[in-house]
C-alpha cells in the first residue's frame, strides 16, 4: 500500500527533490494539489546530500551528507542533526593520523558520507564516511548518539575513495548469532590496504572489539576479495565500482561497474570500456570460494545500454509475473543503464529501464559452474588473475545452491545476461529508481538526471 510517508520518500529518492516535478510522455503535469511535493534543503553551504534510508518501522528518513547526518519526521521535518566533519586529515596518511603520526601536511577535509545502513535488529545507523581512509560511525537510532567509531585496526579502514556512490553494505541477520555486514568498495588504487569486497562481524555491542573484524582470517584463507597489484599495470586506473546491493534466499549481489580492456572488431589494439557486471557470494562462504560475477547489459532497437546507473529488486506481482512467466514471488531486479560503455563519469543522456528475473540470472550462474567443473574454458576473470587459469574437473553434483569449492575460484561468467527493456529516455537521463506492487502491478518510480519524477 502506498502510503503518505513512502510517498515522501518517493519523492525524496528523485534527486533528494532539490527540484522534481512529474512528466509524462505528452505534457509536463503540476503535482496533484491534494499531494504538493514536500522539500528538504540543507542548511550548510557543503552540504550536498550522498544517501538516505528509511526506518521502515517508524517512517522516519536518515539522509547522509557531507560533514552532517540528519535525521527527519515522513514529512520532511529536522528530528536530529549529526557532525561528521570536517577535521584534520590527508588522503596520503596511512594508517590515519589518529593512529599513529603522519608526515603529510594536514588540511581541514570534508567527510562525504559513503554508506548509509539501518541495523534494526540493534537500533542502529551505519554511517561510513571518506575521513581517515574511510571509518564508520555506529549511532543510535532516537537521538544520533554515536555508540560506536572503531578506527583501531587495520579492518576499520574501509577506502579513502571520497565519492559518495563507490561503497555498498549488505547486512545478512541471524536470530541467534551476530549479524554480518557484507560491504564492497572501491579501493581507489590502494589494493594492498583495502579489499574489494569483504564479509565482517556486525557484533551486538558497537563498542566491541571485533566489530568490522573479517568473518574469517588467517595465514591463508580470508572473507575476502583484494585486486591484485598486477590488475594496475594493466589497467592504472582500475576499480570496481558498486552500484547496489542486496541479499535473496542463500546468496548477497552486488551490481557492479568496472574497466576492461576489449579488442574492438578489426582492430590490433585494445581500448578501455566499462562493464557492468553482477556479483554472486553465498551467505555463508567465509573463504569467498563461491564469487562469481556475470556481465549484465540491455538491448533495444540495435542500441546497446550497457553502463548500469541504478537498481532495485522487488516482486514481480501477479501481472508482470504472468507475462514473463514467473512465479508472483520470484524476485526482479529493476535496473538503469545508459548507452554505450565507454564513458563512466559522462553518460550519455540516452538511458533504458530494463528488468531481469533474478532465478534466470541464478540459472546462468549454475551453468557457467557446472562447465567449469566438467573442466571446460578457463576461469574467465582477467583483472582478478591477470592470465587465463584453465577450468579444472571435479566429479560433484552442482545444484541451485552450490558454493564453490578452493579450486575454479574466483569465477567469471564470459557470456552477457540481457534484461528486459521497459522503458527509453533520449533526453534525460534516467538516474534512480525504485519499485514495488501495488494491486498486483508492478510500479516503478524514475528519477532523472533533471530533477523529474517518472511513474
Amino acid at each position: 500500500i502506498m502510503s503518505s510517508a513512502m510517498w515522501k520518500w518517493t519523492c525524496l529518492v528523485s534527486h533528494l527533490l532539490l527540484s522534481a516535478t512529474v512528466s509524462s510522455p505528452s505534457k509536463q503535469q503540476p503535482p496533484h494539489p491534494k499531494r504538493p511535493f514536500i522539500t528538504f534543503t540543507g542548511d550548510q553551504a557543503e552540504g550536498t546530500f550522498n544517501h538516505l534510508v528509511v526506518d521502515e518501522r517508524t517512517g522516519h528518513i536518515y539522509l547522509g551528507a557531507v560533514n552532517r547526518i540528519y535525521k527527519l519526521s515522513s514529512d520532511l521535518k529536522v528530528l536530529v542533526t549529526h557532525q561528521t566533519g570536517p577535521d584534520e586529515d590527508n588522503p596520503k596518511c596511512y594508517p590515519p593520523r589518529i593512529v599513529q603520526t603522519c608526515n603529510e601536511p594536514l588540511t581541514s577535509t570534508n567527510n562525504i558520507n559513503k554508506m548509509l545502513l539501518i541495523d534494526y535488529k540493534e537500533n542502529r545507523l551505519i554511517a561510513c564516511g571518506s575521513l581517515y581512509q574511510g571509518i564508520c560511525k555506529l549511532l543510535r537510532l532516537d537521538d544520533l548518539f554515536k555508540l560506536g567509531e572503531p578506527f583501531h585496526k587495520k579492518e576499520h579502514y574501509l577506502s579513502g575513495v571520497n565519492e559518495s556512490g563507490s561503497v555498498f553494505g549488505v547486512i545478512v541477520s541471524y536470530s541467534n548469532m551476530d549479524d554480518k555486514l557484507f560491504i564492497a568498495t572501491a579501493v581507489d588504487g590502494k589494493p594492498e590496504y583495502f579489499p574489494t569486497i569483504s564479509s565482517r562481524k556486525l557484533t551486538k555491542n558497537s563498542e566491541a572489539d571485533g566489530m568490522f573484524a573479517y568473518v574469517f582470517h588467517d595465514e591463508f584463507v580470508a572473507s575476502m576479495i583484494k585486486i591484485p597489484s598486477d590488475t594496475f599495470t594493466i589497467i592504472p586506473d582500475f576499480d570496481i565500482y558498486y552500484i547496489y546491493g542486496f541479499s535473496s534466499g542463500n546468496f548477497v549481489y552486488f551490481l557492479t561497474l568496472q574497466p576492461e580492456m576489449i579488442s574492438p572488431p578489426g582492430s590490433t589494439t585494445k581500448e578501455q570500456v566499462y562493464t557492468s557486471k553482477l556479483v554472486r557470494l553465498c551467505k555463508e562462504d567465509t573463504a569467498f570460494n563461491s564469487y562469481v560475477e556475470v556481465p549484465i547489459g540491455c538491448e533495444k532497437n540495435g542500441v546497446e545500454y550497457r553502463l548500469l546507473q541504478a537498481a532495485y529488486l522487488s516482486k514481480a506481482g501477479a501481472i508482470l509475473a504472468r507475462s514473463l512467466g514467473v512465479s508472483p514471488e520470484d524476485d526482479i531486479l529493476f535496473t538503469v543503464f545508459s548507452k554505450g560503455q565507454k564513458r563512466k563519469m559522462k553518460s550519455l543522456d540516452e538511458s533504458a529501464l530494463c528488468i531481469f528475473v533474478l532465478k534466470k540470472i541464478n540459472d546462468r550462474i549454475k551453468d557457467r559452474l557446472q562447465s567449469c567443473y566438467r573442466g571446460e574454458g578457463t576461469l574467465d576473470l582477467a583483472w582478478l588473475k591477470v592470465k587465463d587459469i584453465p577450468c579444472s574437473s571435479a566429479l560433484l553434483t552442482i545444484d541451485d545452491n552450490f558454493c564453490g569449492l578452493d579450486m575454479n575460484a574466483p569465477l567469471g561468467v564470459s557470456s552477457m545476461v540481457r534484461g528486459l527493456p521497459i522503458f527509453t529516455e533520449d533526453g534525460d537521463r534516467m538516474t534512480s529508481v525504485i519499485a514495488y506492487v501495488y494491486k498486483n502491478h508492478s510500479l516503478a518510480f524514475v528519477g532523472t538526471k533533471s530533477g523529474k519524477l517518472k511513474k
